[in-house]
């Protein structure tokens, strides 16, 4: 077995939920993050941040929330086959 150690850090409790969320997404333990950051920064000798996921902007997050409301209430909305025929009628 491994000559391991115990680290204990501190950070707010909405960063580190949102770093476990994270860390389950891309498929690790938060362990195995940070291990992994440590072996990446002492074998380049620098600090690495080349793992990412795409975080949408207000404007994307905006446009998800009306799609998801236009699913939930379709009958609200007016759907269109045709993109002229919707600049159109934006046009009147």
């Amino acid at each position: 077995m491994a000559n391991t150690t115990n680290v204990n850090i501190r950070m707010d409790k909405d960063l580190k939920e949102s770093f476990d969320s994270f860390c389950r997404e891309v498929g690790m333990s938060v362990t195995t993050a940070f291990c992994l950051f440590a072996r990446k920064t002492v074998s380049e000798g620098r600090i690495p941040f080349d793992i990412s996921v795409p975080v949408p902007n207000e404007q994307t997050k905006a446009a998800l929330r009306e799609v998801a409301e236009m699913k939930k209430h379709p009958e609200k909305y007016r759907g269109y086959t045709d993109v002229d025929e919707m600049f159109e009628e934006k046009k009147q």
